[in-house]
């Protein structure tokens, strides 16, 4: 696991870094579009990651997407990643899918 991947900073450091209020990241944690990691004590922790995306959903916010289309839109392109790792996969092991 990479530095951008580990759950180290509390909410009050990415509130910091952000500029969002404590309640907006809870809320965005409440519409499934952030995920901390939680400790034995409950405290939540986040990545320099999680703080991207957090940045990412406050500007679409923003520019008036609802919290639902942030979440449908991101559904579509982890399928057509997902989609394409598969395609790759089974052109590796079997040659298919070639390009023309």
């Amino acid at each position: 696991m990479n530095y951008r991947e580990k759950k180290v900073m509390t909410i009050g450091i990415v509130c910091e870094l952000t500029g969002l209020s404590e309640r907006q990241i809870r809320y965005y944690e409440e519409r499934k579009l952030i995920f901390p990691e939680r400790t034995n004590g409950k405290t939540r922790k986040y990545s320099f990651t999680d703080i991207e995306r957090l940045v990412e959903v406050a500007e679409k916010i923003e520019d008036g997407w609802r919290t639902h289309e942030i979440r449908e839109k991101e559904r579509k392109v982890t399928e057509q990643q997902r989609s394409d790792l598969i395609r790759g996969q089974l052109n590796a092991a079997f040659g298919l899918y070639k390009k023309r």
